[in-house]
């Protein structure tokens, strides 16, 4: 059985935590959240979906940006990207839509790619983007933003980077591709763009099986945590780009850090899982 800060696979079902044994901030099915907390609604940008149970909302917190509560009460977190049939059936290239949960599956963000129709179907996976994150009552709490660079590994310049605000129009972290000949590396940035963590991934992301991405100090000494790209299943991987990742990293890490990663898992989505038409 599944217990809290461990390895979390796409096959363990959410409430895999023992009675009594929920960490900070989920809640079992049915079970109130204390005092001080908001009744979640349904946001805006996600009416018609199907009904899915929310995580409460948390009052404000001092030194946090509006919105991130959340973040400061989880150690994972599941980003599962919605299957689009118009592209499923045709390959043409729609706006990416993720749903953002917590370990037991209680949905914190919904985040949706803002593109048009031409950069979306001409340049493919390496296409600049705006991407808006909402809460549980519809309200953009953070914005991503990835502008176009250089496709190739071959050129140490010009590579790839997204940053993240929050709120919106207010920088408070960047993630920048770092050059290697064979491996995928990241650096993670603070608003100052001062270097905080390290990212690397496996020489070969594909194959039938989980490609975990490692979150590492800036000596890559220390494992602070990973981005797990989770496999779906044959049909799935074959027919769709719709993936799924799993998040880790200490509870107590810097919110806007976490933030961070959250934002890298999208970058390394669109690097290496989404199809390139």
């Amino acid at each position: 059985m599944a217990t809290p800060g461990s390895d979390f696979k796409h096959g363990n079902p959410p409430g895999a935590y023992p009675p009594g044994d929920y960490p900070p901030g989920a809640y079992p099915p049915g079970a109130l959240p204390p005092a001080g907390y908001y009744s979640p609604q349904d946001p805006s940008g996600v009416k018609g979906d199907v009904d899915l149970q929310r995580m409460p909302m948390p009052l404000g917190i001092p030194n946090c940006p509006p919105g991130l509560e959340y973040l400061m009460q989880v150690d994972q977190l599941l980003v599962h990207q919605q299957v689009e049939l118009l592209e499923a059936l045709t390959g043409f290239e729609t706006n990416n839509k993720f749903q953002i949960k917590n370990s037991l599956g209680q949905q914190i963000f919904f985040a949706a790619e803002e593109n048009d129709c031409c950069t979306r179907n001409f340049c493919g996976n390496m296409r600049p983007f705006d991407m808006k994150i909402i809460n549980t009552f519809g309200q953009e709490v953070m914005s991503l933003y990835r502008p176009l660079r250089c496709a190739g590994c071959c050129c140490p310049c010009c590579l790839q980077e997204i940053e993240v605000m929050a709120p919106p129009g207010q920088p408070i972290g960047y993630v920048i591709q770092t050059w290697h000949p064979c491996l995928p590396k990241f650096t993670v940035q603070n608003e100052k763009r001062e270097p905080v963590l390290k990212i690397e991934g496996p020489c070969c992301v594909c194959g039938c099986g989980d490609v975990d991405f490692q979150v590492t100090n800036l000596d890559e000494s220390a494992s602070v945590g990973k981005i797990t790209k989770q496999w779906t299943g044959l049909l799935k991987e074959a027919f769709t780009d719709a993936d799924n990742f799993g998040i880790q990293f200490p509870l107590d890490l810097d919110v806007k850090v976490k933030a961070v990663l959250l934002a890298a898992t999208f970058l390394i989505d669109f690097l290496f899982f989404e199809k390139s038409n």
